[in-house]
C-alpha cells in the first residue's frame, strides 16, 4: 500500500519552513489505518512485548490499536500537566524547542517490555525522552514503531541502539 498517498503534507505549519505530516488522514482510511496496525504488529511477531505506550497525542491513536492486537496493556505518555496521578519527568530538545513529557509513577513496572509507538519520528527528541522514561522505571524499551521516518533529520542516530521500525521514508525535505 502507497501510504505517502493517504498522508496530508502542509507547508509551513507549525512554522515557516516546516513541511508538517498530517497523518490524520491515513487514520481517516480504514484500509490505510488496518495495513499500519497489521505491519506494525507483523513486525513485533515473536517479540515479548508487555506494554505499548503511546506518545501524545498521534502516537495514543496508533499505540492503543497496537496494544489491542498484541493483547497487552497501553500507557500514555503526555505533555506536562496532563496525567492525573504522581509522575515524573523529562526535559527535551525537539525541532521546535524544548519540551517535557511525563509517565504516571507506577505506568511500568520493574522488567517490563514496553514498545514505543508514535506517529512520525524527526530530530529523535520525544522518543528518547520516552525511552528515558521507561527505562527510568525499571521497564526496557523492546522498541519504537513510527508509521514515518523523516530520514534526513537525525532521529535514528538518536535513537541507536534501540530497535526501530517505521512504514514510509521521506529521504528529503521538500518545504
Amino acid at each position: 500500500m502507497d501510504l505517502k498517498s493517504v498522508i496530508r503534507e502542509i507547508p509551513n505549519y507549525p512554522k515557516e519552513g516546516i513541511l508538517f505530516y498530517d497523518v490524520t488522514t491515513l487514520f481517516k482510511d480504514a484500509k490505510a489505518n488496518r495495513f499500519v496496525v497489521e505491519k506494525t504488529i507483523e513486525h513485533c511477531n515473536g517479540q515479548k512485548i508487555d506494554l505499548v505506550a503511546g506518545i501524545e497525542s498521534r502516537g495514543f491513536i496508533l499505540g492503543g490499536l497496537i496494544a489491542d492486537k498484541l493483547g497487552v496493556g497501553f500507557v500514555p505518555i503526555r505533555k506536562k500537566g496532563k496525567l492525573p496521578a504522581e509522575v515524573i519527568s523529562e526535559t527535551y530538545e525537539k525541532e521546535y524547542g524544548p519540551d517535557l513529557l511525563e509517565l504516571h509513577k507506577d505506568a511500568v513496572e520493574q522488567g517490563q517490555r514496553v514498545l514505543i509507538v508514535d506517529d512520525l519520528l524527526a530530530t529523535g527528541g520525544t522518543a528518547k525522552a520516552s525511552a528515558k522514561l521507561i527505562e527510568r522505571l525499571g521497564g526496557e524499551v523492546a522498541g519504537f514503531a513510527f508509521i514515518i521516518n523523516l530520514s534526513f533529520l537525525p532521529g535514528m542516530k538518536v535513537l541507536e541502539g534501540y530497535k526501530v521500525f517505521s512504514l514510509v521514508d521521506y529521504e528529503s525535505e521538500k518545504a
